[in-house]
């Protein structure tokens, strides 16, 4: 897993293992949260717990990436969004029980039980014997990746963020008129 050598692969499989039910714990955590900002603090839990188990598989850079971009940027763009529409007080109010959360949460399993039965027909194959390429993360692959190969996946992601905060913007500015 890494190029520590006084580090057993015992211990990186346990620090891999507690990373993945704190990341597991903190995904669920961020959903069944009725406050956004609560929410959103979990995801930050969830964000930290990824990248540690990055780092188990010797993805520094992914790991690095993950703090600075999604833990750092990105949650404090979707807690500005939040503070700013003041989505918490209308979350506190719908507390029933209705068709499109009971279609959601139905939707919801259909997807788990898909992702598991996903990482199940896996087996003991990793991706890098899948490829037949070993996957480390470091700065040139991901760069390459990232401003070759998936390019245009880049900058469409960059539009719907821009699209986003456009959108919080303007139902911000709606309920000041």
């Amino acid at each position: 897993m890494s190029d520590f050598g006084f580090i057993t692969p015992l211990f990186q499989w346990a620090v891999f293992l507690i990373a993945a039910l704190i990341a597991l714990f903190g995904a669920i955590m961020m959903v069944t949260r009725r406050n956004p900002i609560h929410g959103a603090l979990w995801l930050i839990v969830a964000f930290f717990s990824l990248a540690v188990i990055y780092l188990t598989l010797n993805a520094q850079f992914i790991a690095v990436a993950q703090v600075v971009v999604y833990a750092g940027a990105i949650m404090m763009l979707i807690i500005f969004v939040i503070m700013l529409i003041h989505v918490e007080t209308e979350f506190l109010v719908k507390r029933k029980l209705s068709g499109p959360k009971i279609i959601g949460a139905f939707i919801t399993v259909i997807l788990f039980l898909e992702v598991a039965a996903a990482v199940l027909s896996l087996g003991g194959r990793t991706a890098g014997a899948t490829t037949g390429t070993a996957l480390t993360g470091s700065v040139a692959e991901v760069g390459n990746a990232l401003y070759g190969k998936y390019l245009f996946p880049f900058e469409i992601a960059s539009i719907l963020l821009l699209i986003g905060i456009v959108g919080a913007v303007v139902l911000a500015r709606r309920g000041k008129d």
